[in-house]
C-alpha cells in the first residue's frame, strides 16, 4: 500500500534522494530570480509552519514513520526556515521518525549567508548533514548573465563555512550555461572553483530550454559536440581531493561516475572517448540538444 503527502506540486528532489521521504517545508525558492531556472517560477515562495509539517507526519501510519531513515526537506532552499523554527523541525523529526538518520535540503547561497557557523553546527547536530548546493557556474560573468545574485568568490566563501561546519555539500554545475560566448571561461573557472572547495560530492547538469525562454534566447545553445568539449576541458581542469563525480541527471547525455583524485584519468579518458565518437556522427555532434517537455 502506498501513501502520498499532499504535496504542492511540483515537486523536485535530487536523485540521490529516491528513498527518502520528502517533506514540504517551504513551498517554492526563496530566490526563484535565476534566468535560466524555471522550476519554482510558478509558486509563491513562503515557509510552512512546523504545524503544517506536523500534520504532515501523523498522517502516516505509525509503522512506515518508525522505518523512515532519511528525509529531505523540499522544496527548493529549505535551509532559509528560520533558524528556531528549523531546529523545531528537526527536533519534530526526530521524535516522530525514530529510526531517522540523516536529513538533507537544497541551500541557495542566500541561505547559507543567512545562518552562521554555529548554527550551522547546531543544524548539523540535529542530523541535518547534507546540502545540495546550485553553483552553477564558477565564472562571474556567466552568474550575472544568469542573475544568480551572487558572485564565485562569495559561493566559494559559503560553501566553505559550511563544510567547516561539518556539512557534505554536493554540488552541481550546468553544462552549456555560459553558451558559446564563455564555454571556455565557464569550464576553466568552474573546475577551479571546485578545486578550491572540494566538496563531498560534485554533479554536472546540462543547460536545457524550458520555462526560461528569455535566457536561452540570450545565449548562443551549445550543439552536443560542443557540450561534450566543454565537459572535456572542464574535466582536464578539475582536481579536487575526496570528491565524488555524477553527471546522472535525466539531461545529461554523458554519464560519468567516479572519485577524485583516484579516477580522474578514467573519468577524462571516457570524455575524451566520447568526444571522438561523436565526432563520427556529424549531424548529431552539430546539432541543439532537444529536449523532452518533461525533463524535470
Amino acid at each position: 500500500m502506498y501513501y502520498f503527502l499532499d504535496y504542492e506540486e511540483p515537486l523536485f528532489r535530487p536523485p540521490s534522494e529516491g528513498r527518502s521521504l520528502i517533506l514540504q517545508a517551504t513551498i517554492g525558492c526563496s530566490q526563484n530570480q535565476c534566468r535560466f531556472c524555471g522550476m519554482y517560477k510558478m509558486k509563491q515562495f513562503r515557509i510552512r509552519s512546523v504545524d503544517e509539517l506536523a500534520d504532515d507526519l501523523r498522517c502516516l501510519p505509525l509503522e512506515m514513520r518508525q522505518t523512515v531513515q532519511r528525509v529531505f526537506l523540499a522544496d527548493g532552499d529549505a535551509l532559509i526556515y528560520p533558524f528556531d523554527g528549523l531546529i523545531e523541525v528537526l527536533d519534530l523529526l526526530q521524535r516522530e521518525l525514530p529510526a531517522l538518520t540523516r536529513v538533507s535540503s537544497y541551500a541557495s547561497p542566500k541561505s547559507l549567508v543567512s545562518k552562521s557557523p554555529e548554527e550551522l553546527r547546531q543544524l548539523r547536530s540535529k542530523k541535518l548533514r547534507i546540502l545540495y548546493f546550485g553553483l552553477e557556474s564558477g565564472d562571474d560573468e556567466t552568474l550575472r548573465l544568469a542573475n544568480k545574485g551572487y558572485d564565485a568568490e562569495t559561493m566559494r566563501d559559503q560553501a566553505l563555512k559550511a563544510r567547516q561546519a561539518g556539512m557534505k555539500l554536493s554540488v552541481t554545475a550546468i553544462l552549456g550555461l555560459a553558451g558559446r560566448q564563455r564555454s571556455h571561461e565557464h569550464a576553466v573557472a568552474t573546475a577551479a572553483w571546485v578545486n578550491a572547495v572540494s566538496p563531498e560530492y560534485f554533479s554536472l547538469l546540462t543547460m536545457f530550454h524550458r520555462h526560461n525562454e528569455a535566457f536561452y534566447r540570450s545565449i548562443e545553445p551549445l550543439s552536443h559536440g560542443e557540450i561534450l568539449q566543454e565537459t572535456v576541458e572542464m574535466l582536464e581542469h578539475l582536481h579536487p581531493q575526496r570528491t565524488i563525480l555524477r553527471s546522472n541527471h535525466v539531461s545529461n547525455f554523458l554519464n560519468l561516475a567516479g572519485s577524485y583524485p583516484k579516477d580522474r584519468q578514467a573519468l577524462l579518458d571516457t570524455a575524451r572517448q566520447a568526444l571522438e565518437r561523436g565526432r563520427q556522427n556529424t549531424r548529431w555532434f552539430e546539432e541543439i540538444p532537444a529536449y523532452h517537455e518533461q525533463m524535470y
